[in-house]
């Protein structure tokens, strides 16, 4: 964070719970976006700024130039390097030459996808088409509509169709990347041995913790369940944050249709299955809701509907529905490491590091054996 002074001006965020919270990192200027610019010089001036992202892991905003509206994105080099956003680039390029409607990254005048200034990354996309219906919307909030749900769960499947010849090795980045190596592996607790190793910081909040006990009492039940399947889950390059607020649509109807496909900050190499997981996890079950006792966390006919958008595009076996099904309690949980190395090593907040490592990595999982858990597994198994 020793960068932060440099801006003073910071905006609302999406914080860990249902509310707003002060950003972490300074918000964009005009003239932060101008000496950007200057590697885009194809773009023209800056005519005027028009929205700030509430993304809390980056900052983001829309600016009008003269050759339309783009959107920049900075992230500290703790978080993105230059490589690091390459990685994501290559992929975005993959799909649009494949047909898929993503973002177009737009490229510096050497030909480069990002730019490095001082403490900060940056990348620069044209403002996609489509109406950013869910842009206020916080993380796991479910669909609006059973429309919205099937087609987002077509969409998906012809991303995943798409990603098929990507042929690159899993990313290198080292934070907040949704990876799946270490519930994917025969041996999950000496996987996660090697991921702590690798993360100091996690090594460092895990010095109190009895981390093995903990993750053979959570997740290893449900890592025996998903171990007959791991052989059948083929790696492919994916999304790993569908979320409705990813995505752009048609026009702002219950009906519309997905137009564009956004924010591949968490792309790696997973599998299909851990994509549509992420899918029904981030879509489907209110976990914010979770203390308010009258309120409905799982949307079952949402549920449906996505899976049966994902299905009329690429369908699923018997067994590759319990393989589904096996996999969901465990999905959020490297990207729950991921965010407890962030909280932890970076922006050192002790509350979000908790709430990374008690709540989602090892409370999510958890909540699966409750009654509403275990009935939203039993509704996938059964297709």
């Amino acid at each position: 964070m020793e960068a932060a002074s440099h801006h003073l001006t910071r905006v609302l965020s999406h914080g860990m719970n249902a509310d707003a919270v002060i950003s972490d990192w300074p918000a964009l200027t005009s003239a932060e976006v101008t000496r950007v610019l200057r590697h885009y010089p194809q773009l023209g001036a800056i005519k005027r700024l028009v929205w700030h992202s509430p993304r809390p892991f980056s900052a983001g905003c829309v600016m009008t130039t003269d050759s339309g509206d783009i959107f920049v994105k900075r992230h500290h080099l703790s978080v993105r390097g230059l490589e690091d956003l390459r990685e994501e680039h290559r992929f975005i390029s993959h799909l649009r030459s494949r047909g898929v409607a993503v973002s177009e990254v737009l490229r510096t005048n050497q030909g480069d996808t990002a730019v490095a200034d001082d403490h900060w990354t940056y990348e620069v996309h044209a403002v996609a088409a489509g109406v950013d219906l869910y842009r206020d919307a916080v993380s796991w909030t479910p669909f609006t509509s059973s429309t919205h749900a099937f087609d987002a769960g077509r969409a998906l499947a012809r991303l995943h169709l798409a990603a098929r010849d990507f042929a690159a090795p899993a990313r290198q980045a080292q934070t907040l990347v949704s990876s799946f190596t270490i519930f994917s592996a025969a041996d999950p607790l000496l996987q996660m041995q090697d991921y702590i190793e690798r993360h100091p910081a996690i090594a460092d909040y895990l010095r109190q913790r009895d981390w093995r006990a903990e993750v053979s009492t959570t997740m290893l039940p449900w890592h025996a369940r998903l171990q007959a399947y791991l052989d059948e889950l083929t790696p492919l390059w994916s999304h790993n944050d569908w979320h409705a607020s990813n995505l752009l649509w048609s026009d702002s109807s219950a009906h519309a249709k997905v137009e564009t496909i956004l924010d591949f900050g968490l792309c790696d190499r997973t599998c299909a299955l851990h994509d549509l997981a992420t899918a029904v996890e981030r879509n489907i079950i209110e976990w914010l809701a979770i203390p308010a006792r009258d309120t409905q966390l799982v949307h079952l006919e949402l549920l449906d509907a996505l899976l049966d958008g994902y299905a009329s595009v690429l369908p699923l076996s018997n067994r590759q529905w319990r393989a589904l099904a096996a996999l969901l309690p465990l999905v959020h949980a490297e990207f729950a490491l991921a965010e407890l190395n962030y909280f932890h090593g970076i922006t050192r907040s002790a509350a979000n590091a908790a709430l990374a490592y008690d709540t989602y990595f090892l409370g999510h999982a958890a909540w699966f054996n409750s009654a509403e858990g275990q009935r939203l597994l039993h509704r996938i198994e059964r297709r």
